[in-house]
């Protein structure tokens, strides 16, 4: 079957200059810029960790400007309360009726500011409504806005009066993503921009109709079924340490990846090779995420946070014991009979 490559390129084209329009604003943070994209197209949800003035809040606050999109930041509280993020129903003295008020979760792009300093029932009302893409108050059902990026973030350096996240509410982020501080040239470039007086006006460079659009797009990127079992193999790696020679990890890991992982691998390379202009996904997407799709979902025992090993050291172990599989250039869709390849072969 012929395989029109023109529109993921062109795609990849819409990308990159929605990509170049929001770096107009933000230095550095290409990572979470792209990654941000990857989770828009695959309608996943980010979970974010860095410490604060890394410019998270600009980053998505930027991004939404560019799409044309709504955006809302929540700072999360100990005191906070679900209604404070969904909504609640009113009581109107004067018709003598409830009316519904709709809470800041009704946006495109959602900032979650320190998701675990609120309590147990905030955090889960987040994650059903990221789940489910609706809410529900009173009898009636509202759907988000479509796209909806959650945005969540946590500070690595303070703990005192959190909640921490359990690991079955972490499962649900299809990515978590470690912002790290900005090299030097990267500070001072912030430092010249932020120090003019002058704002940085930016443009729309892509509608929300046009990203819905991308996001089906990237529903159909090919991947070829090597491609899938290194996701896979990768995957299943984390719950069988011996199996794949690395008895030495074993004690540190209490539970591995579940299949969540497998799909996040998948559904993330896909949009990956999207952003990226292909019509397939390579090995190397799955690679280039791998350490974001589990580095949440790898349950570390007593032993490994006595000892200070943490989840990127045994990622890393089990990504060195997969080398990349080979995938023949000249036939990159493989096997047309596939699940995974392309539609109506």
């Amino acid at each position: 079957m012929a395989w029109d490559e023109a529109p993921f390129l062109e795609a990849g084209e819409k990308l990159r200059g929605l990509l170049k329009e929001v770096k107009r604003v933000i230095v550095g943070q290409d990572q979470l810029l792209e990654r941000m994209l990857v989770a828009l197209l695959a309608r996943g949800h980010l979970l974010i960790e860095g410490v604060p003035g890394l410019a998270k809040t600009l980053a998505v606050k930027t991004l939404a400007e560019a799409l044309g999109g709504s955006f809302k930041r929540i700072q999360f509280t100990p005191d906070l309360v679900p209604a404070d993020l969904l909504g609640t129903r009113v009581y109107n003295p004067k018709d003598g009726e409830f009316r519904t008020e709709l809470g800041p979760i009704f946006a495109h792009l959602l900032l979650a500011d320190e998701i675990n300093r609120a309590p147990a029932k905030v955090q889960s009302a987040l994650l059903e409504a990221m789940q489910e893409r609706q809410v529900t108050l009173g009898k009636e059902t509202y759907p988000l806005p479509r796209p909806f990026l959650v945005l969540a973030t946590q500070n690595p350096i303070e703990s005192e009066g959190t909640y921490p996240l359990p690991e079955a509410q972490l499962d649900r982020f299809l990515l978590k993503v470690v912002v790290d501080y900005p090299a030097f040239h990267e500070e001072l470039e912030i430092v010249r921009r932020m120090t003019t007086g002058e704002e940085i006006r930016v443009a729309k460079a892509l509608s929300l109709e046009e990203l819905l659009e991308l996001s089906r797009l990237a529903d159909r990127v090919y991947v070829h079924p090597k491609v899938a079992e290194h996701a896979v193999a990768l995957v299943q790696a984390t719950r069988d340490l011996e199996k794949v020679g690395l008895k030495e990890l074993r004690p540190y890991v209490a539970f591995g990846a579940s299949p969540r992982a497998s799909l996040a691998l998948v559904q993330g390379a896909k949009a990956l090779a999207l952003v990226r202009g292909r019509a397939h996904a390579l090995p190397e997407d799955v690679r280039d995420l791998f350490l974001d799709a589990l580095r949440h979902r790898l349950v570390l025992s007593y032993q490994a946070l006595a000892e200070g090993v943490d989840q990127e050291a045994i990622l890393k172990a089990v990504l060195d014991r997969f080398p990349p599989p080979f995938v023949p250039l000249h036939d990159p869709y493989g096997d047309a009979r596939s699940p995974l390849g392309p539609p109506g072969a």
